[in-house]
């Protein structure tokens, strides 16, 4: 088995053991307002649920050299609020396209011809490929590192939406959904084969 001493290693290194062993990890595409008004859209896999209820989700992103916030994280603490549109098959090349390091005063939305669709609860706008939207009012942000490498992001969720070809008794299809998530490199992921384990149920002796 392959020892490696973490104290021992550069970043890269680091990046590239997380990367690859840490799979798949879904995608928040999420979507941002700057004060100037500039709609940022860009990708971030290291994101998850955070809790229930209320319910939370959480989205790092690492800054750049030098303690740089990038314009996503800058953005949701200077207004507050951000959406994250789930990332699938039908607009994961628009998001690979917008993983790309455009400057703070260019928006993405503009410059792919994304569609914007106005969110019910938060200023940030949804995005139209996107078929399920969570609008997020910040709740926390914890700094990462010292001196600071990342911005963990956690979000309250306070609204919902869902393509009706993807929902149904109270549930997504997670087939119909056909969620695409990030692997190392330049590889994405599908869900693959769908298979049960009932919880069990521990039975004192």
């Amino acid at each position: 088995m392959v020892e490696i001493n973490i104290g021992a290693i550069e970043r890269q290194e680091k990046y590239k053991l997380l990367i690859g062993c840490v799979i798949p990890r879904p995608i928040a595409w999420v979507t941002s307002v700057s004060a100037d008004g500039v709609v940022n859209a860009a990708p971030f896999s290291y994101f998850n649920v955070a809790c229930i209820d209320p319910m939370m989700i959480s989205v790092a992103v690492a800054r750049r050299p030098g303690g740089v916030l990038k314009d996503t994280s800058r953005n949701i603490q200077q207004t507050g609020d951000f959406v994250v549109n789930m990332v699938d098959l039908h607009n994961v090349d628009a998001v690979n396209q917008s993983s790309a390091d455009y400057p703070p005063e260019v928006s993405e939305v503009a410059e792919l011809g994304l569609t914007m669709l106005p969110s019910a609860a938060v200023k940030a706008p949804r995005l139209g490929e996107s078929r399920i939207h969570f609008e997020c009012r910040l709740h926390r942000v914890v700094t990462l590192g010292e001196p600071a490498a990342s911005d963990l992001i956690i979000g309250e969720v306070v609204h919902v939406h869902i393509a009706d070809e993807l929902y149904d008794s109270g549930k997504v299809d997670p087939r119909a959904f056909g969620a695409v998530s990030r692997l190392a490199g330049h590889s994405y992921g599908t869900i693959g084969d769908i298979f049960d384990r009932p919880r069990p149920v521990y039975e004192k002796k």
